[in-house]
């Protein structure tokens, strides 16, 4: 049980960390952003069990299936209740009976092993988001209740031990048991999924599930030991992540041309043309929060939004290429360009509907200078 604690007290420390370092947006190199969305999930999966004893490794294979129903809370942590079951072995060597050379013996059972598993996706944690990786790892703990029956075969065994006048523990059948029994049971594997399409991923399961002393009728003075080896399908009920396409390039506005006035006798009145307004909004080195020296420029937009009710504004991030990688360029400049977007909904007023924003990272340099290209610009028309 000892083990089992430990178990999970490294759960809870993978969800702390997870919820810290993995990002929810994938941006790739078209600038699609890709958020990722909670959904329902559907493991089936099928293999071999090797129930840990003295017999040949070969003698205490036997079949195994698993279905699985999991919710994805997050980019890295999920839970999925699943039942694991078919078949168990036992044995050990040293047995005769009679006359008969010793042998080594083999027995099997049934059963059913309902349970919880806490899933981690190291990929994700690791590597940040990324809904078109092609690999997923997957580590998971968890527990439950292992329901077996059928244990025919060592009672058997144990009803010729007896009627050959030998004792049951020269056989270390201690723990014989009939009928159907309940144990609790924890365990902890790695799932590798391969991705075949947004909703389905071919996976490959490990996992070793941990039991008392009971569990194949023999006292060892020490756990009980089983271990799947499962391949299926992952199967995603529902969307997984939400695509958004960045808005098309702002087009340069057009010169204002003014025409000479017909010559009549009540002059032709001229109408004024609305100029765009572009404010640039620099920010400091691995910094996104809007200065007390640049808070004025979003003023400005705001103002001019204030005045022209029918006015829009676009405002873009980007981050400098001379400092940090992709990854953290990418981060930084989405975040400055939510900052202006907060400030002008929060302090100004300004409707969600008339504002859009996208961000560069690194990959588009507005500014000759490394250092000014640490901005959000905002045009506003």
């Amino acid at each position: 049980m000892k083990a089992l604690r430990n178990l999970f007290a490294a759960a809870l420390f993978f969800l702390g960390a997870g919820a810290v370092s993995a990002q929810a947006v994938y941006t790739d190199n078209e600038g699609n952003k890709y958020e990722f969305q909670k959904h329902f999930f559907l493991n089936l999966e099928g293999g071999a069990q090797y129930t840990l004893g003295e017999a040949k490794f070969k003698d205490l294979i036997s079949p195994n299936v698993q279905l699985g129903l999991g919710y994805q809370f997050s980019p890295v942590f999920a839970a999925r209740l699943q039942a694991n079951g078919w078949q168990s072995m036992g044995g050990w060597n040293g047995y005769y009976v009679g006359t008969e050379a010793p042998h080594t013996q083999t027995y099997k059972w049934k059963y059913v092993a309902p349970g919880i598993d806490l899933m981690f996706n190291l990929s994700n944690l690791i590597g940040g988001y990324n809904p078109m990786r092609l690999l997923n790892i997957t580590a998971f703990i968890g527990g439950g209740a292992n329901i077996a029956w059928g244990n025919d075969e060592v009672n058997d065994i144990a009803k010729q031990i007896v009627a050959n006048q030998k004792s049951l523990t020269d056989y270390e059948l201690e723990y014989l048991w009939d009928g159907s029994k309940i144990r609790p049971f924890g365990r902890a594997g790695l799932e590798l999924a391969f991705r075949l399409s947004d909703a389905v991923s071919f996976t490959l399961e490990g996992n070793a599930n941990l039991l008392d002393d009971h569990y194949n009728s023999k006292k060892a003075e020490n756990p009980d030991w089983y271990f799947n080896a499962l391949a299926g399908f992952r199967i995603n009920l529902g969307k997984t992540y939400n695509k958004i396409v960045p808005p098309a390039p702002v087009p340069e506005p057009e010169p204002v041309v003014v025409e000479e006035p017909a010559p009549t006798p009540a002059p032709v009145p001229v109408v004024e043309k609305i100029e765009p307004i572009r404010r640039d909004v620099f920010f400091l080195i691995n910094k996104f929060d809007i200065r007390d020296s640049e808070a004025q420029k979003v003023k400005d937009i705001a103002d001019y939004m204030a005045k022209y009710p029918e006015s829009k504004v676009v405002v873009t991030g980007y981050a400098d290429a001379g400092t940090g990688n992709d990854k953290i360029n990418d981060r930084l400049a989405a975040q400055r360009a939510d900052a202006v977007v907060k400030a002008l909904k929060e302090q100004y007023g300004i409707a969600e509907s008339r504002i859009s924003y996208d961000s560069k990272g690194a990959r588009v340099q507005p500014f000759a200078e490394n250092d000014l290209n640490r901005v959000s610009i905002c045009i506003a028309e």
